[in-house]
């Protein structure tokens, strides 16, 4: 079993930063993907960026260059930094981990991006 507790949102002007943290009950090191994930009102929950337990990482094209996922695996704790915010970008943002057996979600955490 797993916690997954995200951190971080709120609301914040175009072209401001955030960064989100999720913090696990316990090593993450046991997950062999952490990923964000983000959901805006109306539509389906997709993937942001992943990590992987090796470091390797990967983007949706439309948060390339401007959005950083890392990990700290002394803290169990996955980031993502988030410069150059877009109003666009505006939804609830999830953390996901994925094991061998079974994956897991955070409850969410809402950003705003609003002038």
């Amino acid at each position: 079993q797993a916690q997954l507790v995200e951190s971080g949102g709120g609301l914040v002007q175009p072209g401001g930063s955030l960064r989100l943290s999720c913090t696990a009950s316990g090593s993450i090191l046991r997950f062999n993907i952490m990923a964000w994930y983000r959901q805006a009102p109306g539509k389906q929950r997709d993937a942001v960026a992943d990590i992987s337990s090796g470091g390797s990482t990967n983007y949706v094209d439309s948060v390339k260059g401007r959005f950083t996922v890392s990990r700290d695996n002394a803290k169990n704790t996955v980031y993502l930094q988030m410069n150059s915010l877009k109003p666009e970008d505006t939804a609830v943002y999830y953390c996901y981990a994925l094991t061998d057996r079974r994956d897991y979600w955070g409850q969410g955490t809402q950003v705003t991006v609003s002038s």
